[in-house]
């Protein structure tokens, strides 16, 4: 039950010294806002990351060419080539542990703007010539039309898949579904339009892209026979790095490259970048429970301290109580009460202040590209608060054992 003159008693005790205790809580609750703090702060900073790869297939890579650096063969350093269809086969019949392997052109090369109208609007925007599996790799979503499928390979039809910049620009508050935009010269029928997932950007910007069928881009731009680069997604549990290093090394066999050219190809591991990102953020993590939780104990052991003190200047108190009957189990009782009083208090200001400033900044902040969505798990704040208290338990039980060696003769003649 609940003991009102017990509490009186410990309040009596602790706000003897207001100061003292103000500045023992104070260092208890700064460990637990500095925990609470920076751990919201890095999971903010995560979730931005992090969730820029939202959509994307993470084990996924990206193989290109580059001009080679070292003679081989016969011919000269600084070739330039490319890969062709039949890189393609070759690709899916010899390299193990790829799910998906899908060619990619790209209308006036990387990062290029093509002029695209319709009407009497127009704009610049990236051309792709794709397969369907395309949208396995990359963080698109389609919220009206469909994307391409094999049908459209097959028979080599233009139609396009374009992204919501392209139908504010072009097409203002008219459907674009059904509609035909000119690319070039040439028409292609709009049968879906694109929207990406996250915030993030990899290369263009995915609402400024559209999509034809590889095999139409192929003939109606004249890109026979090529292929730009290569998106690849690895089956569950194979090593995209292994994977990546695999298809270098067919290609250079295939187009007579040397195997130790490392510059003859470009790539994109976005299975090795994801982890690197993954670990980084577990590091933050790691840091700040470290420097959180010793500044947790170290405003325990503040508390003990005071404790300490405050037994020494309460010796003949302690005296009169074991000599009028007090029991060992009274005075520990007492003690720790005290001591978890104290941090208890300072845990729950602290906490308290802690949220407080992750919610102020979050409504300050907002969701950014680099910010996102601070803060931390309840089961988190409990797992610190639980510490906290055990802390506060072992700063109590301590300065309690050096009370109780005390004689009570001895304590009754201190001054």
């Amino acid at each position: 039950m609940f003991d009102r003159a017990f509490w009186e008693e410990i309040w009596m005790a602790l706000s003897r010294r207001k100061l003292r205790s103000f500045l023992t809580m104070f260092g208890v609750g700064w460990g637990i806002f500095m925990l609470v703090v920076m751990l919201g702060m890095g999971n903010g900073l995560s979730n931005a990351v992090l969730g820029g790869f939202e959509g994307f297939a993470t084990n996924s890579c990206f193989v290109w060419t580059m001009p080679t650096t070292k003679p081989y063969a016969g011919f000269q350093r600084g070739r330039r080539f490319r890969f062709d269809n039949e890189d393609i086969g070759l690709i899916r019949d010899n390299v193990r542990g790829i799910s998906v392997c899908s060619p990619q052109l790209q209308l006036g090369g990387w990062q290029g703007g093509n002029n695209v109208s319709y009407g009497n609007k127009i704009g610049a925007f990236s051309i792709y010539g794709s397969e369907p599996e395309v949208i396995q790799v990359e963080s698109i979503r389609l919220p009206q039309g469909r994307f391409l499928n094999t049908m459209d390979l097959k028979d080599e039809r233009k139609v396009a898949v374009i992204g919501q910049k392209v139908v504010d620009q072009l097409f203002d508050k008219v459907d674009p579904m059904g509609k035909y935009i000119k690319i070039n010269g040439v028409y292609f029928q709009v049968i879906g339009i694109s929207q990406k997932k996250s915030s993030a950007e990899m290369g263009d910007n995915p609402d400024a892209k559209i999509y034809v069928p590889f095999t139409t881009f192929q003939k109606a731009f004249n890109s026979l026979n090529e292929v730009h680069w290569f998106s690849i997604i690895a089956e569950p549990g194979e090593d995209v790095a292994r994977i990546e290093k695999d298809i270098k090394a067919l290609m250079a066999r295939k187009h007579k490259v040397d195997p130790t050219d490392e510059n003859a190809f470009g790539s994109w591991n976005m299975q090795d970048m994801y982890g690197k990102m993954s670990g980084l953020f577990l590091a933050i993590s790691g840091l700040s429970w470290s420097v959180g939780l010793l500044t947790l104990i170290a405003g325990a052991i503040g508390i003990g301290n005071i404790m300490l003190v405050n037994i020494k200047e309460r010796t003949k108190e302690i005296g009169i109580r074991r000599s009028i009957g007090a029991t060992p189990r009274d005075i520990t009782k007492q003690i720790v009460a005290e001591a978890l009083s104290l941090t208890f208090i300072a845990g729950y200001f602290g906490l308290l202040a802690g949220v407080g400033v992750l919610e102020g900044t979050r409504a300050v902040a907002g969701d950014g590209d680099f910010f996102k969505n601070p803060g931390v798990d309840i089961k988190v704040a409990l797992v610190a608060f639980a510490v906290l208290i055990v802390s506060g338990l072992l700063a109590g039980l301590l300065p309690a054992r050096r009370a109780l060696a005390i004689k009570a003769v001895d304590a009754l003649r201190a001054e």
